[in-house]
């Protein structure tokens, strides 16, 4: 598993997940080092989305959070369609499965992927991000059944 963070100002780095992502590792791989220094460098606006995966909701990672005077947007169950970044998964996935032959081993694919992460254009990024309040208009329109996203 890789984990990775955009915004329409920059993108983390992509961190490669070995094993299982528990609440600890979350909070002191992925937040601390990656999060709070981007979500600093973007303002005092900046806010946190997050899917609703088991470590992204603990009380220890709320408190984490809270201290860190964080902006979180809270977010519904199910709702994997109208996040930016599960699309930037998508257009990533799409970019790696274009380098022929395959991969050879995990550090190689590991490598293509940290490359095509940082050749998506920031425009691709950003119309993510600008689409987000389409997205829920359009959710909201069809009672929370399907989109075009």
């Amino acid at each position: 598993m890789v984990w990775g963070g955009i915004s329409t100002r920059q993108r983390t780095p992509l961190y490669h997940v070995v094993g299982n992502l528990t609440v600890v590792r979350y909070q002191n791989e992925i937040l601390q080092p990656l999060v709070i220094p981007a979500l600093q460098a973007i303002g005092p606006r900046a806010i946190l989305q997050e899917d609703n995966a088991p470590p992204h909701r603990s009380a220890a990672v709320n408190t984490f959070i809270q201290q860190a005077r964080v902006n979180r947007m809270m977010w519904p169950a199910n709702s994997s369609d109208l996040n930016p970044i599960e699309h930037m998964w998508d257009e990533l996935c799409c970019r790696v499965q274009q380098h022929h032959p395959p991969p050879a081993n995990l550090g190689q694919l590991l490598q293509w992927l940290q490359q095509e992460w940082n050749g998506v254009p920031r425009a691709y990024i950003c119309n993510l991000i600008h689409s987000m309040r389409q997205r829920c208009v359009e959710c909201l329109a069809h009672n929370g059944g399907h989109t075009r996203y």
